[in-house]
């Protein structure tokens, strides 16, 4: 049942094996508190304060945003204009994908550039750890394949901290000034976030006030946290009310008051949705029922974090995790929402009388669902089904056999069969209002989808081992993208895994000798992708009689 009584913090951190939460809160324009909750660290028993610094990842791009904005502002670098005009120790390399169509900084910094790469996983502090050119063009001992389109730039909406790290390299480019320095000197001290820092790793000094990473089981991420030399997408320390005063300082400016770093062009640009799109020039902009938000979600390996903003009503929160498991964020915002009265935001959760419906009858509504550009599944793992989108699985709530909700999102779902009784879909219901339905995939080989949903799906479906259904789309990536030899390696893996020891030796083998791109072959990328498994606590033995076989040692 999920009509229990409302619980504290600290019960929702245990239930959710969340080790620290650090919150801060907004009240007309202003830091109206600051808490932590929990361990910065369990074993050494060191207690979350407000002091302490966390890594969450991807909000590192909104203060990078008003990085190059300011560069834009002091006319060193054109939004609008080629970015290889900037780039002089790197170039992107622009090939028929493009159309022929020049990519801007505008473009990078909406999401609407066409680029590959979403994120960056992270690297083991002791371990050998990129630089950002190996970094973009995917060569040893980085983890992702390199940067490049995917489509025309201003096609439409793709998320790339990819392209955030090209402009990582034009900031360092302009400047001649590395980027931790020249962002702490021009953005994150004059807005008042003094205690934060892009340096990665951070300095010993600072080391001692920083959380500790941990997945989402509760274990500890190896030697306390990862490195990312990806530091404009993910590399930000920060504390919650160091963000606030990024915050409060965006919201002054949209009332007109001087921003410290932004003209108002520039603070238009950043909290200004660009080609209509859900995107700003580095913010998400949301519009609840005329209520303006602007917001970012953040992940990094064992951190997440999220801020939620008003544009006009002077109220926000920041709040950050130290594991990779987010669906507490969003409870506590919610609550926040409420108990401040945000304007058209709070969303009752859902606590209707749940029925047990049968595994056997929730066994059939295993699989993939497509809607709206997007995908969800429904799966099983831990012996428990879950529903699972945008990045998160969620506690299934039926409420009769074909119907369920989920307490994080807001749609009502409810089963369809065709005439044979077989699943087809789901319906989607918002507050009376119905959504085109979710779609079940059934076949696999006429399926149009991108390489990164080919990915996504893939290895959604290989971490909760449905390596059979993981490797029929990756097959089907190749036949989508042959050229692609990531999808191909990808599918080598999940045969390993899948004990078919015959068929992945055949594509590590056939492809042994490939170059995957300049200064990077295939043997980089297996012995990269064996270090990222053996790091994130995956069985590696199985890749033994793989290199003993191609006679590579194993790194």
């Amino acid at each position: 049942m999920n009509d229990e009584r409302p619980s504290t913090i600290l019960e929702r951190m245990a239930k959710y094996k969340v080790k620290g939460l650090s919150i801060a809160v907004i009240e007309n324009n202003k830091i109206a508190w600051a808490k932590g909750y929990g361990w910065a660290d369990e074993g050494e028993k060191k207690p979350m304060t407000t002091e302490t610094l966390f890594e969450p990842g991807s909000i590192s791009k909104s203060l990078n945003a008003v990085g190059i904005l300011k560069l834009a502002q002091d006319k060193k670098v054109d939004l609008y204009t080629d970015i290889n005009t900037y780039l002089t120790s790197w170039k992107f390399p622009y090939d028929s994908i493009s159309k022929g169509k020049k990519i801007t900084l505008a473009q990078i910094l909406s999401h609407n550039a066409g680029l590959t790469v979403h994120g960056f996983p992270g690297h083991d502090i002791k371990g050998p750890i990129p630089t950002v050119y190996e970094v973009l063009d995917g060569i040893k001992p980085t983890f992702t394949p390199a940067v490049r389109s995917e489509f025309e730039p201003d096609l439409k909406f793709q998320y790339s901290g990819g392209g955030t790290t090209i402009s990582q390299v034009i900031l360092t480019d302009i400047t001649k000034q590395s980027y931790d320095v020249w962002m702490y000197e021009n953005v994150l001290k004059p807005i008042g976030m003094v205690n934060s820092t892009y340096a990665q790793p951070p300095s010993k000094d600072k080391q001692k006030i920083c959380s500790s990473a941990y997945n989402r089981d509760g274990t500890p991420i190896p030697n306390k946290f990862h490195v990312y030399p990806e530091q404009a997408a993910a590399g930000l320390w920060m504390t919650p009310s160091d963000l606030c005063n990024y915050i409060i300082d965006m919201q002054l400016a949209y009332k007109g008051i001087p921003s410290k770093v932004l003209n108002p062009e520039m603070v238009k640009l950043h909290l200004t949705p660009y080609n209509n799109g859900p995107t700003a020039m580095g913010t998400f902009i949301e519009d609840h029922d005329g209520a303006k938000y602007f917001q970012h979600g953040a992940g990094n390996d064992g951190f997440c974090g999220q801020f939620y903003s008003s544009l006009e009503d002077g109220y926000g929160v920041v709040i950050f995790m130290n594991t990779d498991d987010g669906k507490l964020l969003f409870e506590v915002i919610n609550s926040v929402a409420k108990a401040y009265n945000w304007k058209n935001f709070y969303h009752e959760p859902q606590r209707k009388k749940a029925v047990h419906v049968p595994d056997s009858i929730i066994k059939t509504y295993e699989g993939i669902y497509l809607y709206d550009d997007a995908w969800a599944a429904i799966g099983k793992k831990d012996n428990e089904y879950h529903f699972y989108a945008n990045q998160m699985p969620v506690k299934m709530y039926f409420t009769s056999p074909t119907c369920f909700f989920n307490e994080e999102f807001q749609a009502t779902k409810e089963f369809v069969k065709d005439n044979d009784g077989i699943i087809t879909g789901y319906t989607r219901t918002v507050n009376d209002k119905k959504y085109p339905p979710a779609i079940k995939v059934t076949i696999t080989d006429t399926l149009k989808l991108t390489k990164q949903m080919v990915d996504e799906i893939g290895w959604y479906l290989f971490e909760n081992k449905n390596y059979t259904e993981a490797i029929s789309y990756f097959k089907r990536g190749i036949q989508l993208y042959p050229e692609d030899f990531n999808m191909k390696i990808n599918l080598a893996h999940l045969y390993l895994f899948n004990n078919d020891y015959k068929s992945a030796i055949a594509i590590y083998k056939a492809n042994q000798n490939a170059t995957i791109s300049p200064g990077k072959t295939w043997e980089d990328v297996l012995k990269s992708d064996y270090t990222y498994f053996r790091d994130h606590n995956y069985d590696v033995k199985i890749f033994d009689s793989v290199f003993a076989e191609l006679k590579l040692k194993k790194p």
